[in-house]
């Protein structure tokens, strides 16, 4: 008797899978190749749009289709494919919570990656523009904003209402987008007298011993929950330093198909961190797309190299690390005074890393303090919120978000990531400012 063949179910309840990514493979980067696999997923997209309040992409997408003489994917121009490709940050969001035909589905319809793919092959070809290449070298760009004599002009610069017009002009940065302000005393200035001393005691899958990746933006922007991170881990017994040494995580080049200096990035993060690993050390660091790409990306993109599965293996997210520590009841919850209501936002490259709200489940241990929390996108991933071609988008992501913290009327708001968090707070004004849940960690612990 013949084996009955596979069926291609309506959706999938199994846990999604992630194949490696294939970009070393020339066929990775073949247009024609990519423009054939793209109508196959559009196909898919357009007969289901779930996804279509995630972000602009998908509503581009369906745009399209609409408007064509078919009304079908196929009336679409493979030339306007680039625009759907455009709209996507990467943000993983439609991969992990909203698609049913991901892997292990037969259909294997990977979005995020596929957009990726289109990136990269419009990236090699050499369409992608100067400006985007500037505006997503986040390490060189904060190295030079934050000279002692150059910091004040560049904030200067960034305030006034001429040069964010030649800004606009030039790097096409919208002139109405909130930048970050630079600081000369970086993250790494301020904590180079952590020394790593204490006795380590595991628990969980920690071990007691944390080295902080400090990230560009942190260390050149937002110091504070770097601090404030270090502050509460020394608060709960764990030896804290500083990663040896650092450059970008390569997110943003990812972000951009720029896979050859994400490559070059991996060639000097991934040597010390997985030494540091070696040596007894957990890794951790305050932005989460940085924590995701070496949980995540790094190891699709180098699935047979050992140091970066090994560094995936111990790197956390600061309130995942937290969480484990209060499960063997080593987290310190003596806490002086409360929060109140708190409006908070989970970003997305937080969410997708599937670790379970572990922000919302550590700050809910305070007590008087009301946890509400937004699982939303603030459309700002990166350089997204403030490009001037997609400033109104971002904007218009954001605002459910804004809408929703105006709703909870919170004490505080906050955002484990501080650029999402200063996106959403700049739509409403500042009212309520974005704070780190870090700090009012820190805060609820009067430390």
């Amino acid at each position: 008797m013949s084996a009955t063949p596979p069926v291609a179910r309506e959706g999938n309840l199994e846990a999604p899978t992630r194949h490696p990514l294939d970009w070393k493979n020339p066929e990775f980067y073949d247009q024609a190749a990519i423009d054939k696999e793209l109508e196959r997923v559009f196909e898919i997209c357009h007969g289901c749009r779930r996804c279509v309040s995630l972000c602009q992409a998908f509503p581009t997408l369906f745009d399209l289709v609409d408007e064509s003489k078919t009304m079908e994917v196929d009336g679409v121009a493979k030339s306007d494919y680039a625009k759907v490709v455009d709209q996507c940050y990467l943000c993983d969001l439609c991969y992990q919570t909203k698609c049913p035909y991901v892997p292990p589905h037969a259909w294997n319809v990977d979005f995020p990656h596929l957009m990726l793919r289109a990136k990269a092959a419009a990236f090699q070809r050499g369409e992608t523009k100067l400006a985007a290449k500037i505006l997503s070298a986040t390490d060189a760009v904060g190295k030079l904003s934050t000279i002692p004599v150059v910091v004040q002009a560049v904030n200067a610069l960034n305030r006034a209402p001429a040069a964010r017009k030649l800004l606009e002009k030039s790097l096409g940065v919208d002139r109405n987008a909130r930048v970050p302000e630079y600081t000369s005393n970086t993250a790494r200035k301020r904590l180079r007298h952590l020394d790593g001393t204490g006795a380590a005691q595991p628990a969980g899958r920690t071990r007691g011993s944390v080295a902080i990746f400090a990230t560009c933006y942190c260390n050149y922007s937002t110091p504070q929950p770097v601090e404030d991170l270090a502050a509460v881990l020394r608060h709960n017994g764990v030896a804290v330093k500083l990663i040896e040494r650092e450059v970008c995580c390569g997110m943003p080049k990812l972000e951009l198909g720029d896979l050859a200096s994400v490559e070059k990035y991996k060639k000097q993060n991934i040597p010390v961190l997985a030494a540091a690993v070696r040596n007894g050390w957990d890794i951790s660091a305050t932005i989460p797309s940085c924590v995701l790409m070496f949980k995540q990306e790094l190891p699709l993109m180098f699935p047979d190299d050992e140091d970066v599965q090994l560094v995936k293996r111990h790197i956390f997210d600061p309130f995942e690390y937290l969480w484990q520590r209060h499960q063997a009841g080593l987290l310190d919850t003596r806490f002086r005074q409360g929060l109140g209501k708190v409006a908070y936002h989970a970003p997305c490259h937080q969410r997708v890393q599937n670790i379970g709200p572990k922000t919302r489940e550590v700050l809910s241990l305070i007590p008087d303090t009301e946890v509400q929390s937004i699982e939303r996108c603030s459309g700002h991933d990166g350089t997204y919120g403030v490009k001037a071609k997609t400033y109104a988008f971002a904007r218009k992501i954001a605002k459910p978000v804004e809408t929703r913290v105006e709703q909870i009327a919170p004490a505080h708001f906050a955002s484990d990531c501080p650029m999402a968090g200063s996106h959403i707070a700049h739509g409403l004004g500042d009212k309520p400012p974005a704070e780190s849940p870090l700090g009012l960690l820190r805060l609820a612990y009067g430390i």
